[in-house]
């Protein structure tokens, strides 16, 4: 069986640059919100370690938070239409490595799950 984990990346596709400075939570939802990992992105968009390494991975329903809002606010472009980007996911042990991109402007998201 193939061991799971959590990864993301944030691109802040307003600018055409990596989302560095993000502020990113990951929630798990069973059976109440319970804060797992709170993280900032670096200089390539990522966080610097999983999320949800292997040794952590927990099946079940989790929350992905993205201060899309305070990043763009930081830079001095206003907070924007957005806020807090949530994306929730279920997760099952035994899928491999889970990364979820968020590809970001002050006005719209989206997302995939990558590689």
């Amino acid at each position: 069986m193939k061991q799971s984990a959590l990864s993301t990346h944030v691109l802040d596709t307003a600018n055409g640059i990596p989302a560095e400075g993000m502020t990113v939570e990951l929630w798990r939802m069973d059976p109440s919100p319970e804060l797992v990992v709170r993280g900032v992105t670096n200089g390539d968009g990522r966080t610097d370690g999983l999320l949800l390494p292997p040794e952590r991975f927990v099946e079940g329903r989790y929350e992905l938070r993205f201060a899309v809002g305070a990043y763009f606010a930081a830079r001095g472009e206003g907070a924007g239409y957005l806020d807090v980007v949530a994306l929730n996911v279920g997760l099952r042990a035994g899928q491999g490595h889970y990364h979820v991109p968020l590809l970001c402007s002050p006005w719209s998201y989206s997302t995939y799950r990558g590689s």
